[in-house]
C-alpha cells in the first residue's frame, strides 16, 4: 500500500473537491496525507478529514501574487514535509501546489510525482498585457521547470493540455490524461423539481471579471427592459484577486435593480434549487464544477463556447453556448428560456443525464485512481 500527500492552495478544497477521492484512496488501503495553508485556521475542513483518516499537514503559501521570499518559504516547508512524510506519491492542483510541490517533491525524491492542471487562472485568461502578461511569462517558464520532474499530468479539459503542448510547457514522454473535472456527486446534487415562476437564472462564482459577471449583469440589465418579472441572482464571494470586482460595483449593481446578490453559500444547492437556470459566461475554466452541479440538479446551462466549458453543454440539447464577453448574444440565449420555458423542463434532463453518464465524480476518480496506479 502507498503513502499519498495531496497538496491544495484552499484547505476547504480539500474536502469539497477531492473529498471522494481521499475517500477511495483510503478504501483501498493506502494512507493519504492532505496539506494546505489554511489547515490550521479551518477546523472544519480538518474535523471531516481527519475523521475519515486523512492525515492533515499545514504550510505556508499566499494563494495570489508572485513573491520570491513567500514562494521560497512555501517551497523549503513543502519539501520539508516531503522528507517528513516520505510518500510514495504526491499530488498537487492548482498553480502552486503544481509548481513548489512539484519540485519540492522531485527535489526529496518522491518516486511518483503528479500535477493535476484544473485551469490555468489569471496568468491565462484575459488579455496579455501589463502585470499579467509579465505573470504569464514567470507561470509559464515555472510550470515548464515542475513538469520537467513530474512523472505524469492530468488536464480536466483538451484545450489546456493542447495550449500546455503548444506552448512547449509539455515535457516529450510525460504521460498526459485527460479528466472529466473534478467531478460531481450525483447523489448529493441530486435532482429537484423545477420552482414555478417567476422566471430566476442564478451565476455562482468568485467575483472575478474573467468569470464573465460583468457580462452576466449586462445581459441581465438588458432582459429587464422587456422582461421585468425575472430575476437575476448572482451567489459568490469577493475576491482579492487583481482581476477581482469591489463590493463597491457590486451593490450599485443590487441599487440599480439588475441583479440580486446572495454573498458567499457554503451550500449552493439551495440557491440551484430555487432557479430555473444556471449560466456561467466564464472566459475560459479548467471544468467548472458549478456547472457540473448544475446539470447534475436537472437545470439547463448557459455557457461560453470556450476552453473548459463547451465541453459541458451541447447546444440546444442541454443548453446553450455563447461567445465570451458577447453581451448580446448572451442575453439572446437567455432569453429563448422566458420566450419559450418548455425548454427548461427538456433541456434540464439532458443535463441531468450528461451529468450521470459522463461526469459522476466516483467514475472521474476511478480513472485518476487507475492511471496513478494505486
Amino acid at each position: 500500500m502507498a503513502r499519498v500527500l495531496i497538496i491544495a492552495s484552499l484547505a476547504s478544497s480539500l474536502r469539497n473537491f477531492r473529498g471522494p477521492l481521499l475517500e477511495a484512496m483510503i478504501a483501498r488501503g493506502h494512507t493519504a496525507h492532505a496539506a494546505a495553508p489554511e489547515m490550521e485556521t479551518d477546523p472544519e475542513t480538518r474535523a471531516w478529514l481527519e475523521a475519515r483518516g486523512v492525515i492533515c499537514h499545514a504550510y505556508p503559501m499566499a494563494r495570489s501574487g508572485l513573491s520570491p521570499v513567500g514562494d521560497l518559504r512555501c517551497f523549503l516547508a513543502l519539501y520539508r514535509l516531503m522528507r517528513q512524510v516520505r510518500p510514495d506519491l504526491s499530488l498537487g492542483y492548482t498553480i502552486k501546489p503544481v509548481i513548489w510541490g512539484g519540485l519540492a517533491a522531485w527535489g526529496a525524491r518522491v518516486p511518483q510525482r503528479v500535477a493535476l492542471i484544473t485551469g490555468l487562472g489569471y496568468a491565462f485568461t484575459g488579455d496579455a498585457r501589463g502585470k499579467r502578461a509579465v505573470v504569464r511569462r514567470i507561470v509559464r517558464r515555472l510550470y515548464a521547470l515542475s513538469l520537467r520532474h513530474a512523472t505524469l499530468a492530468f488536464f480536466q479539459n483538451p484545450d489546456d493540455r493542447a495550449d500546455f503542448l503548444g506552448w512547449g510547457i509539455l515535457p516529450t514522454g510525460l504521460p498526459v490524461q485527460v479528466v472529466n473535472g473534478s467531478g460531481v456527486d450525483t447523489t448529493v446534487f441530486a435532482p429537484v423539481p423545477l420552482p414555478d415562476a417567476p422566471m430566476r437564472f442564478l451565476l455562482i462564482a468568485r467575483l472575478l471579471g474573467d468569470k464573465g459577471v460583468r457580462e452576466y449583469v449586462a445581459a441581465a440589465a438588458k432582459l429587464r427592459k422587456a422582461w421585468p418579472d425575472a430575476e437575476f441572482h448572482l451567489v459568490g464571494p469577493l475576491d482579492p484577486n487583481p482581476d477581482g470586482i469591489s463590493e463597491t460595483e457590486v451593490r450599485g449593481w443590487q441599487e440599480a435593480g439588475h441583479v440580486v446578490w446572495q454573498g458567499a453559500r457554503e451550500d449552493v444547492r439551495p440557491a440551484l434549487a430555487e432557479a430555473q437556470v444556471y449560466v456561467l459566461p466564464s472566459y475560459r475554466e479548467g471544468t467548472p464544477r458549478t456547472v457540473l452541479e448544475a446539470m447534475s440538479m436537472g437545470r439547463p446551462v448557459i455557457t461560453t463556447d470556450a476552453p473548459g466549458c463547451r465541453e459541458t453543454v451541447e447546444d440546444g440539447v442541454n443548453g446553450f453556448l455563447v461567445p465570451p464577453k458577447d453581451v448580446g448574444a448572451l442575453a439572446t440565449a437567455m432569453e429563448k428560456f422566458l420566450i419559450g420555458p418548455d425548454l427548461i423542463h427538456r433541456m434540464g434532463a439532458k443535463s441531468r443525464q450528461h451529468a450521470t453518464e459522463k461526469y459522476d465524480i466516483h467514475k472521474v476518480n476511478a480513472v485518476m485512481i487507475d492511471a496513478m496506479g494505486l
